[in-house]
């Protein structure tokens, strides 16, 4: 079977996992192949796609739901997972004592999982290099504030262990879907 996985990245970290997702497909026995989702017109080739996006302030990137929402009829037709990257650091419980992954859940999710028909989502942790230039004016705003030095820490903190478990499980219930001739 042939597997999307598509993405939107900022700045190479969100990038990454789709990377490692498609490179685990693969070696369970997929044809899986990581594209940004702006390079992606035509879905009919492939038999499950996997749509991630770096997440800022709660929202995916406007090219994610633009791609899921544009395709939402294809997508729907086919198995479907969510994933996004973006709570930095290694703490569980942000400020505010909420559960980080919980508190950095897209909210485009509650829209774009229903209309895709979404079999699972998840979040995973992001990187941050504070050296990379600031993509557009607001991310460039940001980094101006005292308290965004403290909010975003420096470093990769992306759980690989967590992402190939997620790979290996997507790669089980495709191996369902083959089997079960769906």
């Amino acid at each position: 079977m042939r597997v999307l996985v598509a993405y939107a990245s900022r700045h190479g970290s969100t990038e990454g996992i789709a990377r490692r997702i498609a490179d685990d497909l693969c070696a369970a026995g997929f044809d899986a192949e990581p594209r940004k989702v702006g390079q992606v017109s035509d879905l009919r080739p492939y038999g499950a796609v996997v749509v991630g996006s770096a997440v800022y302030i709660q929202h995916w990137l406007r090219d994610a739901t633009s791609f899921v929402m544009g395709h939402h009829a294809e997508l729907a037709g086919v198995p479907v997972w969510l994933f996004s990257s973006g709570p930095l650091g290694t703490e569980d419980v942000d400020t505010s004592g909420r559960d980080v992954f919980e508190a950095t859940r897209p909210k485009e999710w509650d829209d774009v999982a229903p209309a895709v028909g979404s079999r699972g989502e998840r979040v995973f942790r992001g990187a941050w290099d504070d050296h990379l230039p600031p993509v557009g004016i607001a991310e460039r705003m940001l980094r101006l504030m005292p308290a965004t030095r403290d909010s975003m820490p420096v470093g990769d903190f992306r759980d690989w262990d967590a992402i190939d478990a997620w790979a290996s499980q997507i790669a089980g219930e495709l191996r369902q879907l083959e089997s079960a001739g769906t």
